[in-house]
């Protein structure tokens, strides 16, 4: 069972790295779980104004939302004969988070027929906004209100998850949906994506090391340096680090495939089988025995509710790279979006989880057995604009 788990899981999204894996990129994957250094740095991105914290904050993702932001795969080189089941999955979720509120698709022109197509007529395709890929969760801008009616937009410096794929339209999503919205766009002081920081929207963030402090995003940068500039890009005080797993697929363990805050001083982690030893199981352990043992940026203690994962022997997929993630979930207006994976018990319990966790809200499990192959889930592509 546990070298059952160890192969399915070595490479989560590798086939993604291979159209544009640089030789930086492999060399890092091959260093695994090794410690990596934090020196003074020599460079950075542009760097997010200090009033960025005067009010402003990425709010919790069950705030309400005025739009849902997704983006269309088109890409061959990228995703190979898979491309048509991916496809398949982003149309699903657009038509199935349409149902509770506005989604908006940005497509090439090229593929924008074939997106309006698949997706249907509650679900809005525009071509003004080049994509490379469909992850919109990391390309993306992350929204920011003020509680006083204001909203911005910070962009995270996407770089192609350390330059280990294409992204020259990628890397300009954040600002031209930024330019969409009519909302200001900074820049934050770091480079991540949105899959690698999980928010309470009060002060308090969480993320691994392997993906945020990777030489690959954050070159001779200190952990103190980028969590400030990740404090002042998300309007937060403090963050809770878990060491991650590093070298083993694309994003270096991005923190919403395992942990996720519910609201302040509460969260969810998913856990492994107990009989599971390998390096994702051990990972989801430790963030688990972190976050239940931390507290709030306002010093309060933080529940943490366990969401069992499947079995990977019944589970419908045996790519070696899938990823079996229920608390990859997305929270829209009214329903949490999740994927189910052909373990029916586990799918169940999870089912149910997710209905205490989120009373009010309709539960939907979805079938989306090609992005889990291709290393995501709803959560890694779709972003919210939540209501200023």
């Amino acid at each position: 069972m546990t070298e059952i788990n160890e192969r399915r899981k070595l490479d989560r999204r590798g086939f993604l790295a291979a159209a544009g894996l640089t030789a930086a990129g492999a060399a890092l994957a091959a260093v695994g779980g090794e410690a990596f250094a934090a020196t003074r740095p020599t460079t950075r991105p542009a760097a997010l104004p200090a009033a960025a914290a005067g009010g402003f904050a990425v709010p919790v993702d069950t705030v309400r939302h005025t739009r849902t932001w997704m983006a269309w795969p088109d890409s061959s080189a990228i995703w190979g004969r898979q491309l048509a089941g991916v496809q398949s999955n982003i149309a699903l979720i657009a038509k199935t988070v349409a149902k509770y509120e506005p989604v908006v698709m940005c497509a090439n022109p090229a593929a924008a027929s074939k997106a309006r197509s698949a997706c249907g007529p509650a679900v809005t395709v525009i071509t003004s906004i080049p994509v490379d890929d469909c992850w919109m969760r990391d390309s993306g801008p992350v929204f920011r209100t003020n509680g006083a009616g204001g909203l911005d937009a910070v962009g995270l410096n996407f770089n192609g998850w350390g330059n280990q794929q294409t992204h020259a339209k990628d890397s300009l999503v954040a600002g031209r949906v930024a330019a969409y919205a009519s909302v200001p766009f900074s820049t934050a002081g770091f480079i991540g994506e949105g899959g690698a920081v999980e928010t309470d929207g009060a002060g308090t963030l969480m993320a691994t090391r392997s993906s945020i402090l990777n030489p690959d995003r954050n070159p001779n940068r200190t952990q103190a340096q980028v969590e400030a500039a990740m404090c002042a890009a998300f309007g937060a005080s403090k963050v809770i680090w878990f060491q991650g797993v590093l070298g083993r697929d694309i994003t270096d363990d991005h923190v919403d495939a395992t942990s996720r805050f519910l609201s302040p001083g509460q969260g969810t982690v998913q856990m492994p089988l107990p009989g599971d030893n390998d390096a994702w199981s051990k990972d989801a352990r430790q963030q688990y025995q972190i976050l239940s043992t931390s507290t709030t940026a306002q010093g309060g203690p933080i529940s943490v509710t366990k969401l069992q994962g499947p079995d990977y022997d019944l589970i419908r997929s045996g790519d070696p790279n899938f990823v079996a993630a229920y608390a990859n979930y997305y929270v829209c207006n009214g329903a949490v979006i999740s994927s189910q994976f052909g373990d029916s018990r586990a799918d169940a319990a999870a089912k149910s989880t997710l209905q205490r966790l989120f009373p009010g809200r309709t539960v939907e499990q979805l079938n989306t057995d090609s992005l889990g192959a291709g290393g995501g889930g709803i959560h890694c592509v779709t972003q919210q604009q939540p209501v200023p």
